[in-house]
């Protein structure tokens, strides 16, 4: 096989299940066999975030621009800035999102499990509970 340019996607809006706010993503790149890499390009309207989550295999998200919050359950709020590289480790419960007054881009990038695996690629949980978002 050669090297090959990808098809190009449109852009969705994320569901509300998942998202507060107004989020937007394009799907870059999803690998097939052997490759189980994820690629997204991921934007948050200001004060739009993730629900709780977590991956299978952990996640990178690169910021491109604008400001924004990632954060873990149960630990320290990290504010995140264009040309930061955050990973979340396998299983880890966390969110991210732009500041309640930036917008904030970011690549996402993970792994499928292997395949046979039934744990899904993102285990969505609960929105942010009232206090868990930064005020503005």
């Amino acid at each position: 096989m050669s090297t090959q340019l990808q098809p190009k996607t449109p852009t969705v809006k994320g569901p509300a299940d998942w998202f507060t706010g107004d989020v937007y993503f394009n799907s870059y790149y999803a690998g097939e066999a052997p490759s189980r890499t994820r690629l997204n390009l991921v934007r948050f309207t200001p004060g739009a975030h993730t629900a709780w989550h977590k991956h299978a295999v952990g996640q990178t998200l690169h910021v491109t621009e604008g400001i924004g919050y990632v954060q873990s359950r149960g630990e320290e709020l990290i504010e995140i800035r264009p040309g930061d590289t955050v990973y979340t480790p396998a299983g880890e419960w966390h969110w991210h999102g732009a500041t309640a007054d930036n917008f904030m881009c970011h690549l996402a990038l993970w792994e499928a499990p292997e395949s046979g695996s039934d744990e899904p690629e993102t285990t969505w949980g609960d929105k942010l509970a009232e206090g868990e978002y930064p005020a503005a």
